[in-house]
């Protein structure tokens, strides 16, 4: 729905993105979040909340090394031209954990804590007890398309409505804009919807970037709706696997997609299909229905 060729470059081409200072704080702080509720009540304070965020952070680093260079230490100049971390001339050829810009990495934490700790302001979780914490969640359509997602948090009232939490750690849309944040929670809720036979009472998404919550109470009928609007979306993706023909889309997102260099909007070429075209059919050719092309009929999603 963003960007067709950007969903190729990702799914289809699997080429690498570098990793964000934004992106993983959020991956942080939703850790954070959920390893809180796993004390009792009484003890999940604002100060353990925030010490959990350098524990999260060096528990996501030894699981993932290579986040280090989110911060890196920046490099002296000598007169010669050789580079080096004291300024002595002599050259530092080590890439490792330990060549972190520690300031930086300071700021970042004190970020992820303050998004932390406005939690706070906009939930109290001495008051709730979560039925599920970062639930996989997956069902197969009558059409045989395979939803899969995962969602931060699923309350239920002891009368048995349920609601399904999210967590942002940006800022909340402006409401012409919550369209496509609203779309993914209600892929949730049909979800749960066709595993467990409740529609799901609320969808609240919570933004700890602006400290806003926004809710919605869906209906059957509307969910029906995004069930046929996924079934759109899939037969757009499997034409476009066919016949290779995946189109960029321009939007404000585009300043911080890795791909700039090689999407035609911007004056790049994509590599080359890896995937087999099928041609079109004649017109007036019955020719029966073309064989699937290898992707699997699968649509997910993740906050």
């Amino acid at each position: 729905m963003q960007c067709p060729l950007l969903y190729r470059f990702r799914v289809i081409d699997k080429l690498p993105e570098e990793p964000s200072p934004a992106a993983t704080r959020g991956t942080v702080v939703h850790a954070v979040l959920e390893r809180l509720f796993d004390v009792p009540a009484a003890q999940r304070s604002v100060p353990r909340a925030r010490a959990l965020v350098v524990q999260e952070w060096e528990r996501l680093l030894a699981r993932r090394p290579e986040l280090a260079r989110l911060f890196p230490a920046e490099r002296e100049t000598a007169a010669d031209g050789s580079s080096s971390r004291d300024g002595s001339g002599s050259p530092d050829d080590s890439d490792g954990p330990g060549d972190t810009d520690t300031a930086r990495l300071a700021e970042w934490l004190a970020e992820a804590e303050a998004l932390v700790e406005r939690w706070f302001s906009l939930e109290d979780p001495a008051r709730l007890e979560p039925a599920e914490r970062e639930l996989f969640v997956e069902t197969k359509l009558d059409s045989g398309l395979r939803l899969r997602g995962v969602i931060d948090r699923v309350d239920v009232a002891p009368t048995g409505e349920v609601r399904i939490v999210d967590y942002k750690t940006g800022k909340a849309p402006r409401p012409e804009y919550s369209a496509g944040a609203l779309f993914q929670m209600k892929f949730y809720a049909l979800v749960l919807w066709r595993l467990r036979g409740v529609v799901p009472r609320r969808l609240q998404l919570v933004y700890l970037g602006s400290g806003d919550v926004l809710t919605y109470d869906p209906g059957e009928s509307e969910l029906l709706g995004v069930e046929r609007k996924l079934l759109a979306l899939w037969e757009a993706i499997r034409l476009a696997t066919e016949t290779g023909d995946w189109r960029p889309k321009r939007s404000k997102l585009c300043g911080w997609c890795d791909h700039r260099a090689r999407c035609p909007e911007f004056g790049g070429t994509p590599p080359p299909y890896p995937l087999l075209v099928q041609p079109p059919l004649p017109l007036g050719g019955s020719g029966g229905p073309a064989e699937p092309a290898p992707v699997p009929g699968e649509a997910s999603a993740r906050p």
